[in-house]
């Protein structure tokens, strides 16, 4: 089972935001949310090159999730 995850997908907006749609993924895969924001400023900066009005980022979860039982069992 792979564990969870986080990437960066790299969206591409009109101006003023509007009208996003999804240009790449970053191939990096985060541990934390916390480390995917913290790397979007360099990542947004290697992407620059897209021909989008803005560019921005958006940290995604992947990988599989295990749901909690509620412990009991039947019988």
């Amino acid at each position: 089972m792979e564990p969870l995850y986080f990437v960066m997908a790299i969206m591409g907006c009109g101006d003023a935001g509007a009208a996003c749609e999804q240009a790449r993924v970053e191939p990096v895969r985060y541990r934390t949310a916390l480390e995917c924001q913290a790397a979007m400023p360099g990542v947004l900066a290697r992407n620059s090159d897209l021909s989008f009005p803005e560019i921005t980022g958006a940290c995604q979860q992947q990988g599989l999730r295990m749901a909690k039982t509620g412990g009991r069992s039947r019988g």
